[in-house]
């Protein structure tokens, strides 16, 4: 059996679509579970809608993500160059040869402007065949018009009353009639090609076995498919993956919420539990597990689990994904990727050793990593105001004489051990014939500023004896 290859073909449009990260997702783990060739192409021929800068945002998300490309870009690979507008000798080699062949034809009528008008956006439905033949002209006059210099684009030639057939992994066994698809323009007058004809040329030299790529390019494969027969090429195996959807079942849009990687990166989401739950928007692995490593992933993928239908997009879902990463990540790992989190909130000056502290104090009440700048601000700063409820719920009339009372004991240790400080705020409490939560809830709301958050005791030993007493004699002369 030959190597399993597969390619993520990406355009450098924008940033990456997190329907994008999925497809690359599954051809990764597809490849990675047979023991295949992962390849990333950068598929650059559309030159209006190129954006600067992001072919080197693609590669920089798909490492973030953990998604390591075998060949491509940076990496090399026998099969290269993997950007397609280094490899446009290659296509117009190809289309010529169609021309001669009499597969396909020059056409001198507003080419470009027709491609613009047929494809729409990538991958929607196509209008019908259009009447492009009546453009031809013989032999002789297509040589003049090309010696003049005359633009042209060179068309493909689709046959009439045909059934264009293929079989696809997921969806089974589809036909499309030859009629309603349009003599596509395969080289534009400027000499870059369209997607189709890149995309097979690449995929029959790179000698990808699978094609993995979203539904929306599912009317696009007939002539994938008359383009493979026209060249007499091996066609790959075609798996359409189904759509990503918003909760109201609408195609996932930047109308509704975000659709970029980055932006669930800028949000704090663990790459790993992004990865996890895309994993499962389409893909079942036939049983109830929802959490698992890349390494369980690679083992358990397969298409043939791959759904036709649409999959939600549900925000609550991959919270409640990343909350089980957060926690079960060692407070060294999780400290590691808050503080650059923490730094660029303007969060700064504190050691590896004490973030450690606070994300073992804090990591059981955040969802993402930026909750941290909220929910542990206190442990960075004092407090500069007091939550006013908190306040009318914690500081009572004799409140000022208990905290005292615990500031004065304070004094007595050389540092702040969470044993030494409950038995020290209990013995007080008892000295001065109150609950302990008399004490416990003024001594939270003048420390942190909140009536809620970790434990007190192990609170007050992570902030330090010089804090807590700095802090404490604050909100004794604030509260007065």
């Amino acid at each position: 059996m030959s190597t399993i290859r597969v390619r993520f073909a990406p355009s450098p449009t924008g940033f990456l679509h997190v329907g994008g990260l999925r497809t690359a997702l599954y051809n990764y783990l597809f490849a990675r579970n047979h023991g295949g060739v992962f390849i990333l192409r950068i598929e650059d021929t559309d030159r209006n809608r190129f954006v600067p800068g992001a072919v080197e945002n693609l590669i920089r998300t798909l490492a973030w993500s953990g998604l390591q490309y075998d060949e491509g870009p940076v990496v090399g690979g026998p099969k290269g160059p993997y950007i397609q507008s280094e490899r446009l000798t290659l296509y117009r080699e190809c289309a010529e040869r169609l021309v001669r062949e009499g597969k396909a034809y020059y056409d001198f009528v507003d080419s470009e402007d027709d491609e613009e008008r047929e494809k729409g956006d990538e991958g929607e439905n196509v209008p019908p065949a259009v009447a492009r033949r009546a453009n031809l002209v013989d032999a002789g006059e297509v040589e003049r018009r090309l010696r003049n210099g005359e633009p042209a684009a060179i068309r493909m030639k689709v046959p009439d009353g045909a059934t264009i057939t293929f079989a696809d992994v997921i969806r089974g066994q589809l036909e499309f009639a030859s009629d309603l698809v349009n003599d596509q323009v395969l080289l534009k007058s400027d000499g870059y090609p369209t997607y189709h004809l890149a995309n097979v040329v690449d995929d029959h030299f790179m000698e990808v076995t699978h094609v993995i790529r979203g539904e929306e390019w599912l009317p696009s494969t007939p002539k994938h498919i008359l383009l493979y027969e026209y060249f007499g090429w091996g066609k790959p195996v075609f798996a359409h993956l189904p759509l990503l959807l918003n909760p109201d079942r609408t195609k996932l849009s930047k109308r509704q919420g975000d659709v970029a990687v980055e932006d669930y990166q800028k949000k704090g989401y663990l790459p790993d539990a992004l990865v996890n739950f895309i994993a499962l928007l389409g893909w079942n692995p036939g049983d109830e597990r929802e959490l698992f490593t890349i390494e369980e992933l690679i083992r358990a993928f397969n298409l043939e689990r791959v759904g036709k239908s649409g999959a939600v997009f549900n925000l609550d879902k991959l919270n409640s994904v990343n909350k089980h990463y957060m926690r079960t990540k060692s407070d060294q790992e999780l400290a590691r990727v808050v503080r650059p989190v923490l730094e660029e909130g303007g969060i700064t000056g504190f050691s590896d050793q004490y973030l450690e502290q606070v994300v073992r104090l804090t990591k059981e009440r955040v969802t993402k990593l930026t909750d941290f700048k909220e929910t542990a601000d206190f442990f960075f700063a004092d407090p500069e105001r007091y939550d006013e409820e908190a306040r009318k719920k914690s500081w009572k009339g004799e409140s000022p004489k208990y905290v005292r009372a615990v500031l004065d004991s304070l004094r007595g240790l050389a540092s702040l051990p969470a044993p030494a400080v409950e038995a020290l705020v209990r013995q007080t409490a008892e000295q001065l014939g109150v609950s302990p939560g008399k004490l416990i809830h003024p001594l939270r709301l003048a420390l942190t500023g909140r009536s809620t958050g970790p434990g007190l005791f192990e609170l007050m030993e992570v902030l330090g004896k010089t804090t807590c007493e700095r802090r404490l004699e604050r909100a004794l002369h604030v509260f007065v």
